[in-house]
């Protein structure tokens, strides 16, 4: 392979990276608990935080808890997600991932 090939290989492969990076960016992740629902893109950002109505002022510990549960489930998600996408260059690029 001369090095004119090997150059437009890795700039397929990094557009196709950033074509994948840019596809879970615009996804959307949804955590629900009892008392709170969480929303989060793939940049994991927390987009959204829904809390339960019904919330009694004793059920705050509880809630606050819930909130924690499912803002890290909805980065995790996006985590999975991007090494999902990502995962087939980790591969080719060892230690980059």
């Amino acid at each position: 392979m001369n090095m004119n090939q090997l150059m437009q290989q890795a700039q397929k492969m990094q557009k196709d990276m950033k074509k994948a990076q840019e596809e879970v960016a615009a996804m959307t992740f949804t955590c629900k608990k009892d008392l709170v629902e969480v929303e989060g893109n793939g940049n994991k950002e927390i987009t959204k935080i829904t809390i339960n109505k019904d919330v009694e002022s004793d059920d705050i510990e509880a809630l606050e808890d819930m909130i924690l549960i499912a803002v890290n489930d909805v980065i995790s998600q996006a985590e999975k997600a991007m090494e999902s996408k990502l995962g087939r260059y980790s591969n080719m690029m060892p230690g980059l991932f």
